[in-house]
């Protein structure tokens, strides 16, 4: 694959259509930047995590997984939405409406602080533009969405249609992304005693649109 500070991809390698490869980039040089210092034995992605059945659809080998801290073993995993963290539906918003979005561009929207173990939703805005797309998704079959809003669709999730048609009804409920991001503040959340998440700023807490504790 094309290294991170590079241009060059591997002989034989020149063609990667069908493959997320300027997300995987962006995924390499994430780490490169951080201060923590990686040791990435195995990356499976791009045609290494790609598998096909017998009608020819792709699919990936690993959607998901956990890691064993103490050994730094991998295990496969799928997850979920009781398991999704706090703000579940702004978060997903972000990666529809951070393309609008000139302050998140070419960046990954890196949520989890590692530091102070605390989840930051840094600010996203959207435009008009979007809720007028989701106006006009939100009749669609669930078969015409998967066909329009998935670039896999045999390959996605049971909960995929559903999830879309929930940002879709935040976006028409809370047009202004204001209302979600005063004064374009984050969301930051801390982790309660019981493991669970609570808003860091008590005063928003129960007022936080579309967080559930």
């Amino acid at each position: 694959m094309q290294h991170a500070k590079g241009t060059r991809q591997p002989e034989g390698n020149a063609r990667m259509d069908g493959f997320s490869f300027p997300l995987c980039t962006k995924m390499v040089e994430t780490l490169q930047k951080r201060q923590e210092n990686f040791h990435v034995q195995t990356l499976c992605v791009l045609g290494h995590n790609t598998k096909t059945d017998s009608q020819g659809n792709a699919y990936p080998i690993f959607s998901g997984f956990l890691v064993e801290c103490s050994t730094g073993s991998l295990i496969p995993a799928s997850f979920d939405r009781n398991s999704q963290c706090p703000d579940e539906i702004v978060r997903r918003l972000r990666v529809s409406a951070s393309y609008e979005d000139p302050s998140w561009h070419r960046k990954l929207l890196d949520t989890y602080d590692t530091k102070t173990d605390r989840f930051i939703i840094a600010p996203c805005s959207w435009t008009i533009r979007l809720v007028q797309i989701a106006l006009s998704l939100q009749n669609l079959s669930d078969s015409e969405i998967l066909s329009t809003c998935s670039t896999s669709p045999s390959a996605e999730g049971p909960d995929f249609v559903d999830n879309e048609r929930r940002v879709w009804n935040y976006l028409i409920k809370h047009p202004d992304w204001k209302k979600t991001f005063p004064l374009r503040q984050p969301h930051v959340f801390e982790r309660t005693a019981d493991g669970g998440w609570k808003r860091a700023d008590s005063q928003h807490q129960d007022k936080d649109i579309g967080y559930k504790s």
